[in-house]
C-alpha cells in the first residue's frame, strides 16, 4: 500500500527490523542483495526513535524525530502497520535552509577573518590594496578592482580577477564614468546593483582578461576613521549571476573591514613619515674630513631598540679653510625620547648662534638663558671646540660646560687631558667656564666622549664602572690610529665591558690631525668635504 508513495517509508517489526521499504526508500536506504534493509542500513536516529515508541519511551513531545540521511534532513512519522511501525520519511526543507544559511555565515565569518588578520600584518597601504582586490576578486565576485583616493588628480588602483595576480596602477579616472563611484569615494551611501548599467562601465574599471561582458555591477565604499579609505568595484560576467540583496550586504562588510585596514595602514604610513622627518633632524651627522682636518664619531643609545637618545654631537663648517670648524659634543640629563627632545633645542638653538661660534663664552650663556626660560626642567653638560688646519697640524680651541675634559692622544702613546671646565647649562643663572687650547700634530687625535662610556657598568662583576682609567690606557693602545679607528675603538671597549647589562647613552668624536696634507695655506678643499650633516 505504500510503494507508490512520493515519500520513503521504511516498516519496522516490534524488534526493529526493516521488514518493509517502499521504491523511494530502497533508492535512499539501500539493503543487502536480497532487497531487504538489514538494521544496519538504518541510521542510528532512526533506530532510536522507534525503540523509543515502541517501548513509550517517548518525552510526548510533539516534535517529530529528525535526522541526516546523506547530506539532506528528514523528519520521521510513524503509523501503526500490523504489528509493526511505518516510519514515513519526509524531507525538512526549512531545516536544510537553516544549515545552508549557517554554512553561509560561517563562511562568510571566515572571509572577514582572513581578511581582517592578513590585511592588519601589513601596515602598508598597496599590500593591503592587493590583498582585499584579491580577496574580493576571489569570493565576492569574478574581478574586483579598488579605488584609493587620489593624490592630486592621479589615483591609485588596483585590479583583480579570480585565479589571477593584483594588478596596481597609478593614472587619472573619471570617478563620474561609474555609476555610484565618486560617492563612495566621498564615504556616500552605495547605490544598489540593480541601478547600475553593466554596459556603461569604462574599461579602466574592467581588469584585463576579464571573461566575457561584465553582467552584474556592484560599488561598494571603503569606510575609514573619519575619512573615506576608497571604493571597492565588483564585477560578474553573465545576466544570470545578479547580486542578491544578502550578498550586496556582505560585500558592503567585507568593504568596511577593508576600510578600516586601510585606513590603519594609510595613518601608519603617514606617522611613519612624519617620525622619519623627525628622526633625521635628531640623529648625529655622518662626519667625513673638513678644510683638511678629519673627523669621526659613534653613537650608541640606552635603549637598544631606540635610535635616539640624550647624547649628540654636530660639526659646523666654516665658509672656507680660512675659518674655524665649530664642533660640539653635548649630554642632556635622562635618555630615550624625552631627553632626544632637549637635545634637538640645543642643536637648533647652537645653529642659530653659529655666527658667534667663535665666543664660547657667549654661545654658552645665551644657550643657558633658552634653557631656563623654557619648560623643561633638564640640563645638559657640553664641550665646544673651535678647529682649525694649522700648518701641517691642527689647532683647538676647547670650552668644557660641566662635561668630561677631552683627551689628546699624541703620537708617542702619551694620552694628555686638555684643562678646560665650566658649570652645567640650564642649571644654573650664570655658566662659567674656562677655555684651553691645544694643538695636534700629524697623526695625532683630540678625542670628545660622553660619560656613558666612562660610567658603564659591568667588567668580571657586573658592577664596576669602565673608568677613565680603562679609557685612557686603551688610548694609549690607539697612539697613531686614525680618528675612526679610535672611536669604534672606545665604543667596543666599553660595549664589551657592560656584557648584556644596561647602560647610558654613548658618544664620542674624534678631531685628528692627517699624518699627510696640504697647509693652512691652500685653496681649502684640502678636505673630503663637508660632513653629512646639518650643514652639510
Amino acid at each position: 500500500m505504500w510503494d507508490d508513495a512520493p515519500y520513503p517509508v521504511v516498516v519496522l517489526d516490534m524488534n526493529g527490523r526493516a521488514v518493509h521499504r517502499n521504491g523511494a526508500a530502497r533508492l535512499l536506504l539501500p539493503g543487502p542483495s536480497d532487497g531487504r534493509p538489514g538494521p544496519d542500513a538504518l541510521p542510528s536516529w532512526l533506530s532510536e526513535a522507534h525503540r523509543d515508541h515502541v517501548h513509550g519511551t517517548r518525552d510526548g513531545s510533539t516534535v517529530p524525530p529528525a535526522g541526516k540521511i546523506g547530506d539532506r534532513f528528514y523528519q520521521a512519522r510513524p503509523t501503526p502497520a500490523g504489528g509493526g511501525v511505518a516510519w514515513w520519511l519526509v524531507d525538512d526543507p526549512r531545516r536544510d535552509l537553516a544549515e545552508a544559511t549557517l554554512r553561509t555565515a560561517r563562511d562568510r565569518a571566515d572571509i572577514l577573518t582572513v581578511l581582517f588578520s592578513t590585511l592588519l600584518s601589513s601596515l602598508n597601504v598597496p599590500r593591503c590594496a592587493e590583498v582585499a582586490a584579491r580577496m574580493a576578486a576571489e569570493h565576492l565576485a569574478d574581478a574586483a578592482v579598488l579605488i584609493t583616493p587620489p593624490v592630486g588628480h592621479r589615483y591609485a588602483v588596483t585590479h583583480a580577477r579570480r585565479g589571477g595576480p593584483a594588478v596596481q596602477e597609478i593614472r587619472r579616472i573619471d570617478p563620474h564614468g561609474v555609476p555610484g563611484l565618486d560617492e563612495a569615494l566621498r564615504g556616500f551611501p552605495p547605490v544598489p546593483a540593480r541601478r547600475i548599467d553593466p554596459g556603461g562601465i569604462p574599461g579602466w574599471a574592467i581588469p584585463a582578461g576579464f571573461a566575457g561582458p561584465v553582467g552584474s555591477v556592484l560599488v561598494a565604499p571603503l569606510a575609514g576613521h573619519g575619512s573615506p579609505a576608497g571604493a571597492l568595484i565588483l564585477l560578474r560576467s553573465g545576466t544570470e549571476r545578479a547580486f542578491t540583496p544578502d550578498e550586496e550586504a556582505f560585500a558592503r562588510l567585507f568593504a568596511a573591514r577593508a576600510g578600516t585596514a586601510l585606513s590603519a595602514a594609510r595613518l601608519y604610513s603617514e606617522q611613519t613619515a612624519i617620525t622619519t622627518t623627525l628622526m633625521r633632524e635628531l640623529l648625529p651627522p655622518t662626519l667625513t674630513g673638513v678644510h683638511g682636518v678629519e673627523y669621526a664619531g659613534r653613537y650608541r643609545t640606552a635603549m637598544d631598540h631606540e635610535r635616539v637618545g640624550g647624547d649628540f654631537y654636530d660639526v659646523h663648517p666654516g665658509a672656507d679653510a680660512s675659518q674655524e670648524t665649530f664642533v660640539v659634543l653635548g649630554d642632556v640629563a635622562g635618555k630615550g625620547l624625552d631627553a632626544a627632545v632637549l637635545t634637538g633645542k640645543i642643536r637648533n638653538t647652537l645653529h642659530a648662534l653659529l655666527p658667534l661660534a667663535s665666543d664660547h663664552q657667549r654661545v654658552l650663556s645665551l644657550l643657558n638663558g633658552a634653557l631656563l626660560t623654557s619648560h623643561h626642567t633638564r640640563f645638559a653638560t657640553l664641550v665646544l671646540a673651535s678647529v682649525k688646519r694649522h700648518g701641517s697640524g691642527v689647532r683647538l680651541r676647547l670650552t668644557s660646560a660641566g662635561h668630561l675634559p677631552p683627551l689628546v692622544v699624541r703620537t708617542d702613546g702619551r694620552v694628555e687631558e686638555v684643562d678646560t671646565h665650566g658649570t652645567l647649562v640650564g642649571a644654573l643663572p650664570a655658566v662659567t667656564v674656562r677655555t684651553a687650547e691645544t694643538v695636534l700634530a700629524p697623526g695625532e687625535t683630540c678625542l670628545l666622549y660622553t660619560d656613558g662610556i666612562t660610567e658603564a657598568r659591568g667588567g668580571p662583576l657586573g658592577d664596576e664602572f669602565f673608568g677613565e682609567h680603562r679609557l685612557r690606557r686603551a688610548l694609549v693602545e690607539c697612539a697613531g690610529m686614525p680618528g675612526e679607528a679610535i672611536v669604534e675603538r672606545v665604543q667596543m671597549l666599553a660595549a664589551q665591558w657592560l656584557g648584556s647589562g644596561d647602560h647610558d647613552d654613548m658618544a664620542a668624536v674624534a678631531v685628528s690631525a692627517p699624518r699627510t696634507g696640504p697647509s693652512a695655506g691652500g685653496d681649502g678643499h684640502a678636505g673630503d668635504g663637508a660632513p653629512a650633516g646639518r650643514n652639510g
